[in-house]
């Protein structure tokens, strides 16, 4: 009993010291593959040029289209070798067996990993107790992220991106042919993913895309059918349009994106961070009356009851205050994160000039997501008008973008 007390007292002590230097934004865990510890300051981490720049093919792999059991095949192949085997070999030790074997569960785990943007993620994991050593993941609220704590190896939006395409998965066909649009297009009416259709028999260019909620004309939606063939040129001509606007003048490309925030969002943006200035204000002149009243409680000044009654009004007010400026303020964050997102969308743009086909890479790295609408019937031809919206930017309405793209039966 005696040595389980002090075990328990043991763990609390050392939970209590670890959560002191996780809410410091001290890291709390060895650097992961691509950092290694500075030889100056045993709490900063430095890039391991060799092991980063594996980790940064890795994310451009997954940018290009492929998954993680592909891109551990990849690596296999170029005879890569795994972190383990890595750190064997910087040490002067004999490698592990297979030294190449790259596991896709690997992938993912540096895939995930917000720390290869430059930040520090604590808290991920915890113990229900000092008796069980199985670690219990905990949810993003409850994880305590220090911004540019250390240099980063892969930039926020690549980050982003790859997170944004993991979460629409692609499956391998049995064609053997991979949708270049796969998790990208969507219906108009209904709000559902276009499925890739292609099979063996099929020769490419009768590969399609169809609203997943139609199924022969049993489903609760229309079929959205379009060819990849057919959207291919779309999605190419889009990007050339947009690239020819941008080199031909950019002062006018970046007037016409300010403009589509319209003024009236930047008056919007304006007010907003003036009410939470003045919230801000409110809740610290809260803080000084509540201090005051409860001085005045403790010398007799007021009744109890009537500092109970101030202090429960006062509370709200500030709580009401509170979720008032965190909802205001997350808008005024999001305005002018997108403003600064036209320098990411014109990196993008330098990028890819002169591109003669498309390819996963470009088609991720420029649009976010593709509305497919229903077909009609204009002067006996069939019309589909598709809408692109880009990656930072969104939609960009301009003359030759919003012209409907006719495409064959």
């Amino acid at each position: 009993m005696f040595n389980d007390f002090y075990a328990k007292d043991t763990s609390k002590k050392v939970r209590a010291i670890k959560r002191a230097q996780g809410q410091a934004g001290e890291h709390l865990t060895k650097p992961p593959y691509g950092y290694i510890v500075s030889p100056t300051d045993k709490k900063q981490w430095i890039v391991d040029e060799e092991a980063a720049a594996v980790v940064k093919r890795i994310f451009d792999l997954c940018i290009g289209g492929k998954g993680p059991a592909q891109i551990a095949k990849i690596l296999k192949a170029d005879n890569v070798l795994i972190a383990k085997a890595y750190y064997a070999k910087k040490k002067g030790k004999a490698l592990p067996d297979s030294p190449y074997d790259w596991r896709d569960s690997t992938i993912v785990g540096i895939l995930e990993r917000m720390d290869y943007c430059g930040h520090t993620v604590n808290f991920k994991s915890y113990s229900k107790s000092h008796k069980l050593k199985k670690r219990i993941p905990t949810t993003k609220e409850q994880q305590a992220i220090f911004y540019n704590t250390h240099e980063a190896i892969v930039e926020d939006a690549v980050f982003e991106r790859v997170q944004e395409l993991r979460a629409n998965k692609r499956r391998p066909t049995k064609a053997e042919r991979q949708a270049l649009f796969s998790g990208l297009v969507y219906c108009a009416d209904c709000g559902s993913k276009l499925h890739f259709v292609t099979c063996k028999s099929f020769n490419g260019s009768q590969d399609h895309y169809r609203c997943a909620k139609y199924k022969s004309n049993t489903g609760s939606c229309t079929a959205h059918f379009i060819r990849e063939e057919v959207l291919k040129q779309i999605v190419w001509s889009r990007i050339f349009d947009v690239t020819a606007l941008f080199f031909d003048d950019i002062m006018a490309f970046h007037e016409m994106m300010y403009q589509q925030r319209s003024a009236e969002t930047e008056k919007e943006m304006k007010r907003r961070k003036r009410e939470v200035e003045q919230a801000r204000k409110r809740i610290a002149e809260l803080d000084r009356i509540f201090k005051r009243i409860y001085e005045d409680d403790i010398s007799g000044a007021i009744i109890h009851d009537r500092f109970l009654k101030l202090s429960a009004e006062y509370e709200a007010e500030q709580r009401e205050l509170e979720e008032k400026v965190k909802a205001n303020q997350q808008e005024v964050d999001t305005y002018e994160q997108n403003k600064s997102d036209f320098d990411s969308f014109a990196a993008i743009i330098r990028k890819y000039v002169g591109i003669k086909e498309l390819t996963p890479a470009i088609v991720n790295e420029f649009i976010k997501k593709i509305i497919v609408h229903a077909p009609e019937k204009v002067n006996g031809k069939r019309v589909q008008k598709v809408d692109i919206v880009f990656n930072f930017v969104g939609e960009i309405n301009f003359l030759s973008a919003t012209q409907p793209k006719r495409q064959g039966a």
